[in-house]
Order: structure tokens, then C-alpha cells, then sequence
């Protein structure tokens, strides 16, 4: 059973490919203010369907000394002067069944982190909030058992879910994604790619001393990004920053902003490929 349905003017599973982006996380009010507005004229240009992403606290980071966000109270603030004042959708994570209410009076989309997709009471919780639900497939999980992820959501009386796709764990640190679980997934949900944490390369700093911070492989995003169309996804996920190099959260896997336009076209290219494949007989 695969559904489409509304988040604001964002139609998801309807066969229209739609953006998911955004910095990482909530780094101050004018810099996310100003991601939101720089991605929302690109995506308009090119009517490109668009739901801003960033985390008012990324509570999965690998060091305890890594920049975790605003928390939940300031974050919200910010993410609703965002979603006033830009008008567009929001999406954000919540790590917490405590937090889901509170997120869902600002969120129009709660995501479930990839390491926390299997937590019931977490799934459960964002399924009762009403609000659309993004379950991210944890590195470690099977396309196919992503199914009793998504049935928690329905059996909690909320259709509004999709997956998102971020890669799978290959050896320590690396990530490999496999094309075949996108079309696996999609037979029972909408799903997005995300082709950012995809290319990511997790605590690549191992030698005694560095710092415990995770590397990337941004110039494979256009790459990954575009065989994931090519595959029929629903979605595409980026993390976008103006520059990565001082981002205080995952910069070294984000698409820096001024290269969004250009990977969009080629994305909407691949899909109008697609349509016409489909419709000569």
C-alpha cells in the first residue's frame, strides 16, 4: 500500500520528484533564515516542490564535544519564524517521545533518525501527532524490514509516512547504498533519497587525538542523486550549507549551495527522461 498525500503545496508519492534540504543543523537564527530563503529561490525558479530541513538538536552526534543546536525551545522558535516568514513546510528530527508534541505544533513533517527507526514508542508517538512522519532507514536495517516500521505508523492511524534511504553500513567507516532497496521500499511507502549522508564517511578521523568528526565524499551527491531519480524515487534529501568548510554540523558531506541549482536541473532532466520513456509506447 503505497499512498500519496499533502504537505503544504508538496504533493509526496504523487510521481512528482520533491526536494528535501537544508543545513544540518540550527547553527544561528540569520544563517538558517538565510538557507531557507537561498533554497526556496532556487527551488521556485526551477518549480522544483521544496521542504526546508534543519535540527534544532542533533543528540546522535559522535563526540560529546561535537555542536549539538539550540535545543528544542529556541530551535522551534526559530523554525517557526522560518516557516511564517519564508512560507514554506518544515521538517525537523525528534529523538524524543517527550518532544513530539511540542515539535508537531511547528513541524509540518517529524522525521525519525536513522538510528532510532526501530524505537516503537518514538514511531508511534510522531504517528499520533497528526503530523506527516519521515522514518530515515537506519544504516544497519534491511530494505524489507522497513515495512514493520511503517505499518507502526499506520496501525497508529497515521497514512502520512515515508522512508528515506541514507545508505548501509560497510565495514567501520564507510556507506554503500543499493539502489534495489529504493524500488524494495517504495512497493510500501513513498520514499527519498538522501544523497548527502549517503556520501558520508562516519568518524573518518580515527588517528589518536583528532577529533571524532565524520568525513564525506560530496562530489559523488550529483552522482548518487541522479541514479536515485533514475530509480524512481519520490524524494531527494540534501543537506545544503553557503560553506561547508565552517559548518558546524556535517559539512563535510553537504552540497555547497551555490552547486543546488545545477544538480536540480539535472535531477528534473532525468525525470522528464523518465516520462517520456514511459509514455512512447
Amino acid at each position: 500500500m503505497k499512498l500519496n498525500f499533502q504537505v503544504g503545496d508538496v504533493r509526496i508519492g504523487s510521481g512528482d520528484v520533491f526536494l528535501i534540504a537544508g543545513p544540518c543543523v540550527i547553527e544561528s537564527e540569520e544563517h538558517a533564515i538565510r538557507m531557507a530563503e537561498i533554497i526556496k529561490g532556487v527551488t521556485r525558479a526551477l518549480e522544483f516542490p521544496f521542504i526546508f530541513k534543519v535540527s534544532y538538536d542533533k543528540a546522535n552526534r559522535t563526540s560529546i564535544r561535537s555542536f549539538r543546536g539550540p535545543g528544542v525551545k529556541e530551535g522551534l522558535r526559530i523554525l517557526k519564524k522560518i516557516k511564517d516568514e519564508v512560507q514554506i513546510p518544515v521538517l525537523t528530527d525528534v529523538h524524543e517521545v517527550a518532544d513530539v508534541a511540542k515539535v508537531a505544533e511547528v513541524a509540518d513533517v517529524l522525521q525519525i533518525p536513522a538510528f532510532l527507526c526501530r524505537q516503537t514508542d518514538l514511531v508511534v508517538a510522531a504517528a499520533l501527532s497528526g503530523r506527516a512522519v519521515n522514518i530515515k532507514k537506519g544504516q544497519f536495517v534491511s530494505p524489507w524490514d522497513m515495512r514493520h516500521a511503517v505499518e507502526k505508523c499506520r496501525e497508529a492511524g497515521n497514512t502520512q509516512v515515508f522512508l528515506t534511504e541514507r545508505g548501509t553500513s560497510f565495514g567501520y567507516n564507510n556507506l554503500v547504498v543499493d539502489m534495489r532497496s529504493l524500488p524494495i521500499m517504495r512497493k510500501f511507502a513513498p520514499v527519498v533519497f538522501d544523497a548527502t549522508h549517503s556520501v558520508q564517511l562516519p568518524s573518518a578521523q580515527v588517528d589518536e587525538g583528532s577529533p571524532a568528526v565524520s568525513g564525506g565524499q560530496p562530489e559523488f551527491i550529483p552522482v548518487l542523486a541522479r541514479a536515485a531519480v533514475a530509480a524512481g524515487v519520490d524524494g531527494v534529501f540534501l543537506e545544503v550549507h553557503d560553506n561547508p568548510k565552517v559548518a558546524k554540523s556535517d559539512g563535510a558531506n553537504a552540497l555547497e549551495s551555490t552547486k543546488l541549482r545545477e544538480v536540480l536541473k539535472e535531477l528534473l532532466a532525468v525525470r522528464r527522461a523518465l516520462d517520456v520513456a514511459h509514455a512512447t509506447p
